[in-house]
């Protein structure tokens, strides 16, 4: 049987972060849900804790690090230890750069860059600390192509891969590193799309979506692994997207 840890997860109101809350949770692991909509938050707990599921939550913005930092502590105060964060949280308004939509530029900086910097910055020292740990990111397969409408997305998701595969390189070999980059997966990014261009090819793009589940059992692959094991990379698409 798997060890329980204690594993904080971002962006978890909905989609990957939701589907991973659950199986982590099922799998025996006591989670630690944070997002912004609380009412989705309430509604995952009582799904989780309806199976047996140990699991807490807590509003979050991932874009202010002073939040990220008391998520994080107020759950080693509670627990003594974090053992894993999954840094998920992210968002995808789709567009051309000719649309200059500047405002959905930095907002998807702030929570795909950004985000995922406070969540080791407030995880690190306690992983050093504790003398192990693992950080997992949630990128997309946007971090090794670019389409038309996705430049400002890709280019924050190969930063997410840059920035977890720098920490790998950085860290101690008994801190953990794992980017888990999916492909197309039903959820809601598509639905801040604003830009017309962009959404209607995403309409077409988002055909052959997978279960966000998919993702959940990666990442539960990961965290199952033997501490010696680190699975620094996996890439999950549809079997029809090529």
């Amino acid at each position: 049987m798997t060890e329980s840890k204690i594993v904080l997860v971002t962006g978890a109101s909905s989609g990957i972060g939701a589907a991973v809350a659950t199986r982590l949770a099922a799998a025996g692991h006591h989670v630690v849900a944070g997002a912004r909509r609380t009412d989705r938050l309430t509604d995952l707990a009582h799904s989780v804790e309806g199976t047996g599921g140990s699991i807490e939550t807590r509003r979050l913005d991932v874009t202010d690090p002073a939040d990220v930092r008391a998520f994080v502590d107020a759950t080693v105060a509670a627990h003594g230890r974090v053992d894993v964060i999954v840094n998920n949280a992210g968002v995808m308004p789709l567009s051309r750069l000719d649309a200059l939509l500047v405002e959905q530029w930095n907002w998807m900086i702030d929570v795909n860059v950004r985000g995922l910097l406070h969540g080791i910055a407030a995880t690190l020292p306690h992983f050093q600390r504790q003398g192990a740990g693992h950080v997992i990111t949630v990128a997309s397969v946007g971090a090794h192509e670019v389409v038309p409408t996705a430049a400002v997305y890709s280019a924050t998701k190969h930063a997410a891969w840059a920035i977890t595969e720098g920490l790998r390189l950085e860290s101690d070999p008994s801190i953990r590193v794992t980017t888990v980059s999916p492909g197309v997966v039903e959820s809601e990014l598509a639905q801040t799309i604003t830009d017309p261009t962009a959404s209607a090819a995403m309409r077409d793009y988002r055909a052959a979506a997978i279960s966000p589940d998919a993702i959940a059992a990666a990442v539960a692959f990961a965290i199952a692994q033997p501490a010696d094991v680190d699975v620094n990379e996996m890439i999950i698409r549809p079997a029809r997207q090529r």
